[in-house]
């Protein structure tokens, strides 16, 4: 009988260890009609290294283009305010010193700056010096990313085309997690100067993760998912996995000759 109960017990134990759910919920603290206060937004702004394109138009289109870095010449047109497109432009990179090297005006700090206020400068900049009257200046980053890596369905490396990126975006883009990321400990990693901080969100509190300094995203941010319980468990020295089918058969081949035995005895 002992031996019985003893069988039947490893049985059950082999069963709810494969079958056991992770937990998968977000924001689980949150109630309907809830409202929280969400951290001050954090626009993007530019920092050293920094690529971004400059697009200045005007009512005459000739003059203008004295102010576009362009990289193939043909694309000037003399019919048309909008005469360059930010694809034909020549990229401006921030330098160490916050600065880029504008056509006729010069050096321009702009570290520290949102893309609007870069525009807003650039412009009060050309009226003020009688380089332009009527001008239409708009800024777009360049080759600027965050990444996303560990337990998501899709890790990688994503474009910022926006001026705020969101955490829950970035985790969207990289297809979410998987089944065994962990939702209460995700770690971004962020440089600021030259200190790298690393900072831990629990997305399953949704006054934790409103509150986080890390909650919109900047450029270069990395976000790392790491394995729940369950993937550690499975990536033994012995290379056993619940989601291997050798392991199911192997299960299937213990739970036949357990009830064998049962029913021998």
């Amino acid at each position: 009988m002992k031996i019985k109960t003893l069988l039947c017990s490893l049985a059950v134990g082999l069963l709810l260890t494969g079958c056991k759910t992770p937990q998968l919920g977000y924001f689980q603290d949150l109630k309907n009609g809830d409202k929280k206060e969400l951290t001050s937004e954090n626009i993007i702004k530019l920092q050293p290294g920094d690529r971004l394109s400059i697009l200045v138009s005007s009512k005459d289109p000739n003059l203008a283009y004295l102010y576009n870095l362009q990289v193939v010449g043909h694309y000037r047109s003399t019919t048309s305010n909008n005469n360059l497109s930010t694809s034909s432009i020549a990229s401006y990179t921030v330098d160490e010193d916050g600065c880029i090297d504008f056509p006729y005006l010069g050096k321009l700090h702009i570290q520290g700056m949102t893309r609007s206020q870069v525009a807003e400068f650039v412009k009060a900049s050309l009226i003020k010096n009688d380089m332009l009257k009527d001008p239409t200046v708009t800024v777009d980053f360049r080759d600027m990313y965050f990444s996303v890596t560990g337990e998501v369905k899709n890790p990688g490396r994503f474009v910022i085309d926006h001026d705020k990126v969101t955490i829950l975006d970035a985790l969207s883009q990289a297809g979410d997690l998987t089944i065994y990321g962990r939702r209460d400990n995700v770690l971004v990693m962020r440089q600021e100067g030259k200190t790298q901080n690393v900072y831990r969100i629990d997305l399953a509190n949704a006054d934790q993760l409103y509150s986080s300094p890390v909650f919109y995203l900047q450029q270069n941010d990395v976000i790392y998912v790491e394995p729940n319980t369950r993937r550690a468990k499975e990536a033994t020295e012995l290379g056993i996995s619940f989601s291997n089918p050798s392991l199911w058969l192997s299960a299937a081949s213990l739970l036949t000759t357990i009830s064998v035995l049962i029913f021998k005895n």
